[in-house]
């Protein structure tokens, strides 16, 4: 592997700054001296750090006033969008957004995946559902979540779609931490079981509109046990 250069060493450690809170939205960016001191390198090499960050539009440059911070809702680097989220910014926000996004994907996903879902596809499934409920009986949170992701896994799979699974494919990492914090209450382990073993029913009726539907329940419970059981905002009833 290449080693990074010195205006991605620097690129980096402003990046690591930005999502550990140092330096939080709106914040400036200390000027082109200081941080060519104390990265021990040129103004230049500075220079093309920002201008990184700024093509990722994690910072903008004022003309006469300095380099500043944008919101992580501007940017536009899904890698450092995850980094930042898993580092706890915004942690509630970020969590009910990502469940947003899974609603937008999966639910279509599972849509396309009714018109190619095998028998085999469909067992597999179904021995997905059988461990979830099974770690749940055993209270293993780890067996839980591998099985939570490889059910989700094989429906983008069977969605035909190539596209899906890549746009998927950051977000592993994310979603499992997630998932392990989730997972670790007793009722939305329950939940999570009875609304998979709905999705794989409406799977095998080969109905899109069905199949998209149940997908489309499944994370609007979600929705609700995260804000009901860890964010503590409501009452344990669907939004």
């Amino acid at each position: 592997m290449a080693r990074p250069s010195l205006v991605d060493q620097v690129a980096e450690a402003l990046l690591e700054r930005i999502v550990s809170g140092d330096l939080p939205p709106g914040a400036a960016v200390p000027g082109e001296l200081d941080l060519g001191s104390q990265h021990e390198v040129s103004r230049m090499t500075v220079r093309e750090a920002i201008r990184t960050l700024g093509a990722q539009r994690i910072l903008r440059v004022e003309r006469g006033r300095g380099t500043f911070v944008n919101p992580v809702s501007q940017w536009a680097s899904l890698d450092a969008v995850l980094r930042a989220v898993s580092e706890g910014q915004d942690d509630a926000a970020a969590a009910v957004q990502l469940i947003e996004l899974r609603r937008f994907l999966e639910s279509g996903a599972c849509e396309l995946a009714a018109g190619h879902v095998t028998a085999e596809d469909l067992a597999e499934l179904t021995r997905d559902v059988d461990a979830m409920e099974s770690a749940h009986r055993s209270r293993d949170v780890a067996a839980f979540v591998r099985a939570d992701l490889r059910f989700h896994h094989r429906i983008l799979q069977a969605s035909g779609n190539v596209f899906v699974a890549v746009l998927f494919e950051p977000l592993h990492r994310i979603l499992e931490t997630r998932r392990a914090q989730t997972s670790r209450v007793p009722e939305i382990q329950a939940h999570a079981v009875a609304e998979h073993r709905k999705v794989v029913s409406a799977l095998e009726s080969a109905d899109p509109a069905r199949a998209r539907r149940a997908m489309d329940e499944h994370m609007q419970q979600t929705l609700a046990d995260l804000r009901t059981y860890v964010l503590g905002e409501r009452s344990p009833t669907r939004p």
